[in-house]
C-alpha cells in the first residue's frame, strides 16, 4: 500500500526566532485505508563540529569532547496506532522553540567544520513486512536583531610592495600603488559589503581583481583549538588590465545559511574574513585581508 508523507510548514520562508512557534501540517497520502503503528514527530537543533584532516591526530581528546551538541530536542506522538483513511489526511502541530535549559539558540549555519541546522523529523511506524516511512524537514532559525544602532567602521587601505607582509624578495617586486575604502567592516549580514578599489600605478599588466570571503571556524578544548579558514565565495570585480585611476566598485551580498551573525561560544567560533586579491599577468597574487563583525538588526 503505497503512502506518501510530508511535512509543510505554515511560513513559506521556514524562518523562525527564539521564542515563536513552528507550525505546519504532517501531510499523509493514499489510496485507500492503511493500518499504521503510531505517527511521531520529533525536532531537533544540533551543533556538529568536526576535525579538518590537517588538525586529526594532534587533538586526541577532541573527538570525546565533540559530540554533537544538543539545544533543543522534543517529540510528540501524533497519533496512536490505528488506519489512515483513504485520500488526503493532514494532522496540524505546533511546537515552542525553547532551548535547553540554559543553553542559547544559535542561528543556522552551514559550514565547513561548525554546522548548526534545526530540523523536523516524522516517522510512521508500519508492521514488519512494510517499511516505516520518513520525512526530514529543515526549518531556519535567525538569532535575535541586535537592539540599538551599529557603529560603522569604515576602513582605508593602500597596497604597495612595501606593506606586503608574506613576501620573500621585496627587491624582485614590481612597482605598484594600489588604494581604496570597505564603507564598513561591521556588516549587517542582510545588507550587502560595499566600497571601492583604485590601481593609481602598476609597472606589471593587471589580470582580474577578485573579491574573496573566507569563513574562520575554530573548534576546539582544552588541549587546545583548531582554527580553519575556508573560501566561501569568490567574486570577479574587475577583469583585464584596468583603467589607472578609475575607482572600481566593490559589492558582495553575503549568501544566505552559508554566513551568520559572527559567534563565539566555549567550543566554537564563527568569524568572517574579506580578502581583496589583485591577479597580476604572470599569475603572481597580492592579498589584503580584512576581518569582518557579522551582525543582525
Amino acid at each position: 500500500m503505497s503512502v506518501t508523507l510530508d511535512i509543510r510548514l505554515k511560513r513559506a520562508n521556514k524562518v523562525y526566532h527564539e521564542g515563536e512557534s513552528v507550525a505546519g501540517v504532517i501531510v499523509l497520502a493514499c489510496k485507500e485505508a492503511t493500518q499504521h503503528h503510531g505517527i511521531f514527530l520529533s525536532m531537533e537543533g544540533l551543533v556538529n563540529l568536526q576535525l579538518s584532516s590537517k588538525s586529526v591526530g594532534v587533538f586526541e581528546a577532541f573527538y570525546n569532547s565533540v559530540k554533537p551538541i544538543s539545544l533543543i530536542s522534543c517529540g510528540i506522538e501524533v497519533a496512536k496506532a490505528g488506519k489512515i483513511p483513504g485520500g488526503k489526511t493532514e494532522i496540524p502541530f505546533e511546537f515552542p522553540l525553547n532551548p535547553k535549559g540554559n543553553k542559547a539558540l544559535y542561528e543556522t549555519y552551514h559550514g565547513v567544520f561548525v554546522n548548526i541546522q534545526y530540523t523536523l523529523r516524522c516517522d510512521l511506524k508500519r508492521s514488519l513486512l512494510a517499511k516505516d516511512l520518513s520525512r526530514n524537514c529543515e526549518f531556519i532559525m535567525h538569532c535575535q536583531p541586535q537592539k540599538g544602532n551599529i557603529s560603522a567602521n569604515p576602513v582605508n587601505f593602500t597596497i604597495t610592495p612595501d606593506t606586503l607582509q608574506n613576501s620573500r624578495e621585496r627587491s624582485l617586486l614590481p612597482k605598484f600603488l594600489i588604494r581604496g575604502h570597505l564603507d564598513n567592516t561591521t556588516c549587517v549580514v542582510s545588507q550587502p559589503l560595499t566600497g571601492e578599489v583604485m590601481v593609481e600605478t602598476s609597472d606589471v599588466p593587471i589580470k582580474s581583481i577578485e573579491l574573496q570571503l573566507v569563513r574562520v571556524e575554530t573548534c576546539g578544548c582544552a588541549e587546545g583549538y583548531a582554527r580553519d579558514a575556508t573560501e566561501i565565495q569568490n567574486i570577479q570585480i574587475a577583469e583585464g588590465d584596468v583603467c589607472r585611476g578609475l575607482s572600481i566598485p566593490i559589492y558582495m551580498v553575503f549568501p544566505r545559511l552559508f554566513t551568520c551573525p559572527t559567534l563565539e561560544t566555549t567550543n566554537f567560533k564563527v568569524e568572517f574574513e574579506v580578502n581583496i586579491v589583485i591577479v597580476l599577468h604572470d599569475d603572481h597574487l597580492i592579498t589584503e585581508n580584512f576581518p569582518l563583525k557579522l551582525c543582525r538588526v
